[in-house]
């Protein structure tokens, strides 16, 4: 998808209320997941400032890339998030249901909780699960 794209997704989707609800968590350490063109554009194009973030999370990033910066969070590679502090996970990704599914196996047992940073509609989600 192109930039102008998911600024149209976004609209569509009311991504203005539904960050306007995140912005009321409080006591959260988050951490973001997804570091690709989707959260690129979010970042760039809404203001995450309140969210309590730790940093973002990505497979891509390399455990040496630990501390660095991206889009002005603290990268945090995939092998490395059990030594940080964080209770809830935002997926930063288009198609999130595979991430969430995924993240929850790894958190299991632990008192994380993972949603989506971007909610769909329900018929959308449906779309996506059975194509």
């Amino acid at each position: 998808m192109t930039e102008q794209e998911i600024l149209v997704y976004l609209k569509s989707v009311n991504f203005d209320k539904q960050l306007k609800k995140l912005n009321k968590i409080k006591n959260k350490k988050v951490l973001f997941y997804g570091a690709g063109e989707f959260f690129e554009v979010v970042k760039n194009n809404y203001d995450l400032s309140s969210l309590n973030a730790v940093g973002i999370c990505d497979r891509r990033f390399y455990p040496e890339q630990e501390g660095q910066d991206f889009l002005g969070y603290k990268i945090i590679p995939f092998e490395k998030l059990n030594g940080y502090d964080f209770n809830l996970v935002l997926v930063s990704t288009l198609k999130y249901l595979p991430v969430l599914d995924s993240l929850e196996k790894t958190f299991k047992g632990k008192k994380i909780k993972t949603e989506p940073l971007v909610n769909k509609p329900f018929v959308a989600i449906l779309k996506e699960i059975f194509g």
